[in-house]
């Protein structure tokens, strides 16, 4: 079975601690429905440093990615169908979605 990682860009950070709350409540609902497909759940980003080409490093992101799930799953169009439905998406975030390939090193 392949690996596929779904990153996470931008989205609207809730403003009350209930929002919150129900974010990740619906979050972790999707997660179980995902099963056994999940490899690594939520790894939220902290503390991101850019280094540019010329070698100074930068505080801060140069995109908006925040975050990433690893899954199985059979084909690309099955980790898209399964990235439908996070919740993330319901706070205008976007997602991509990228087969993981395997080097031999």
């Amino acid at each position: 079975m392949a690996q596929f990682i779904i990153t996470y860009f931008g989205g609207n950070k809730p403003i009350t601690p209930e929002e919150s709350k129900q974010h990740f409540a619906e979050y972790q609902a999707w997660l179980a429905e995902l099963g056994d497909a999940v490899v690594s759940p939520a790894n939220p980003f902290k503390d991101t440093h850019t280094i540019h080409s010329d070698g100074t490093v930068a505080a801060g992101s140069s995109t908006i990615m925040s975050g990433y799930t690893l899954l199985e799953a059979e084909t690309i169009e099955d980790a898209l169908d399964m990235a439908k439905q996070c919740p993330f998406l319901d706070i205008n975030g976007t997602l991509e979605v990228s087969e993981l390939v395997k080097m031999d090193i």
